[in-house]
């Protein structure tokens, strides 16, 4: 788990989803919700590790604006993923929490 600030000062967090089941190839993916809000977040679905520990050391080495940048692709360049609470839809996003 990663704090940082979005683009417009408002405070997030970045950490790994994980999908249950059998197949273990990329069930580990980056996801962002508002901080205080971890049901309102997003998933980042081009971004995907097959183990819990190496998507821990690659959360702990991103910047702030790779972050950032992350977090604007996941919520789409529609206007989403700003201090607002828009939450867009990307192409390579997923509002599906789960």
């Amino acid at each position: 788990m990663k704090n940082f600030l979005d683009s417009d000062g408002a405070p997030w967090v970045a950490t790994v989803r994980s999908q249950e089941g059998l197949d273990f190839k990329g069930r580990h993916c980056l996801y962002f919700h508002p901080e205080g809000a971890e049901d309102q977040g997003v998933e980042l679905l081009d971004v995907k590790w097959n183990s819990q520990e190496t998507a821990e050391m690659t959360l702990a080495t991103m910047s702030g604006v790779e972050l950032r940048r992350r977090l604007r692709s996941a919520c789409g360049r529609g206007g989403g993923g700003g201090s607002d609470g828009k939450l867009g839809g990307g192409s390579h996003a997923s509002t599906k929490i789960g």
